[in-house]
Order: C-alpha cells, then structure tokens, then sequence
C-alpha cells in the first residue's frame, strides 16, 4: 500500500514524523507537506506566487518526500498531479497539534488537505490531538491511536474515497476512554480579540477565540472529545443544502422551465 502523508504543521512537525513511523508499517509513505506552518489556512490554494518545492532527506539521509512553498491543498495537487509515481492508496493529513472539532473543521488546513485527497475519489483521513500543555504532546502514543483506527477504516472502507475526520483526545490524564462516531458540532465559538498598541501608535488585534461553545450541545465531536474520547466523524464536501434545494427549485421556476 502508498500512503501520502501531509499536514498543515510543516515538514518538520513532530506529529507528521511520528505518524510517518507508524504508517510504515502499513506501506510505503511519501511525505509532500508545506515548508513551513500553515494553520488555520482553510482550503485556500497557491495562484499568484510559485509553488516551490524541495526535496527533503530524513535524518539517515533517506529521502522523506518533498517540502511545498505552499498550503496543504496545494501539496495534495501536487503531489498528485506532479510528485508522485503512482496515485496513492490512502492520504493521511497530520498529527496536527490541536483539535479541529466543531466550527474550526472548516478553517483546518490539516483537514482541507484531506478533502483534497477526497476530491481525487482517493480515501482521506485527518488525524488532530487535542492538547492542554501544547510543550508535552505526546505524538507517539497518538500515532499508534491514529494508525490502529487507519486499519480499521481500511478493512471497509479502502478505495472508496471517503473522507474521515479523527481527533485524539489530550493524553495528559491518560489513554482516552474509547471510540465514538459523531456528527460535526456547528455551535459558534466565543470571538474575541486583544486589542494592543504597537510601538508607533498604531492599533493591533490578536485573535484569542475561547474554544467553548456558545451553547450547550450534545453528542458531538465537540462534547465526545471533551469527555476524553476519539473522535471519527465522516465528511463530505458537497455545500448544498439539499433540504431547502427543492423548495427553492419551485420558487424560482418559470412556466417554461414546467
């Protein structure tokens, strides 16, 4: 089995090296992943700049993969389109040092990169940790979690070009409680911004989004990875609401449409 590998953390994240150790065992694995950290980028993609791409050897001097002057959508392109030899069997995006549950799946570089692999038809999965102290993530004891629910998916779901999103909860208190299959939380998160004064008078904001739920939810990713258990929450990328779809189909019609 090939296994591309990416991320939004950088070619020289740990959690994309640790996750790189546990997927060997399951294939060969080429790495293709931004040069430097692009998180919260979303889906965007590269136009108007070059995407430059280097080459990247491992620390025995073996070839790791290639690092992109780009956002994950563009590694996954490229890799695809480009890079490669051959179209990979599985795409895998992470360890991201962070959740991304709720709302912040749609921001989530790691997870646009995943939707990438899926747009191709090719089985892509998003692999987040939560964290508390961000100093001490464990990341080899959450690859080994991401690469146990990899298989699993596989057994059923190879080939299929279904879109995963997991989230291991923060591993500080200990292994998480168990596994659970839940729906996106779409609750609003708290904005807010510290409004600060640079050394030239000028007005600045940092952003610092409390990432707690305006409103009680239940049975989500957002409240099941709270409660100390992974989370798998299948995606998909079709925006439409089809529940509104024919109603607006019939406002909007013409007798000559009838």
């Amino acid at each position: 089995m090939h296994i591309l590998l990416t991320n939004d953390d950088g070619i020289y994240a740990p959690g994309l090296r640790a996750l790189r150790q546990e997927l060997r065992s399951l294939g060969r694995v080429t790495v293709v992943a931004p040069a430097t950290e692009q998180s919260a980028v979303g889906h965007s993609i590269t136009l108007l700049t070059p995407l430059l791409v280097q080459p990247v050897e491992d620390a025995d001097g073996s070839a790791l993969g290639w690092a992109v002057e780009g956002k994950p959508a563009d590694c996954v392109k490229l890799a695809l389109v480009e890079l490669l030899d051959e179209t990979p069997d599985l795409i895998v995006s992470g360890i991201n040092a962070g959740s991304n549950v709720g709302i912040n799946v749609l921001y989530s570089g790691t997870v646009a990169a995943a939707i990438e692999g899926a747009f191709f038809g090719i089985t892509s999965v998003a692999i987040s940790l939560e964290y508390r102290d961000p100093v001490h993530l464990d990341f080899a004891e959450a690859a080994r979690c991401a690469r146990r629910l990899i298989v699993q998916l596989l057994e059923k779901y190879r080939g299929s070009g279904r879109l995963f999103n997991i989230n291991i909860p923060s591993l500080d208190a200990g292994p998480p409680k168990g596994v659970r299959v839940v729906p996106q939380g779409i609750v609003r998160y708290r904005e807010q911004f510290q409004r600060r004064t640079d050394p030239r008078g000028r007005v600045y904001f940092w952003s610092m989004p409390e990432l707690v739920p305006l409103q009680t939810t239940s049975d989500t990713d957002v409240t099941a990875l709270a409660e100390g258990y992974i989370t798998i929450t299948p995606l998909h990328f079709d925006l439409t609401d089809y529940r509104h779809l024919e109603t607006l189909q019939r406002d909007f019609s013409t007798p000559g449409d009838r």
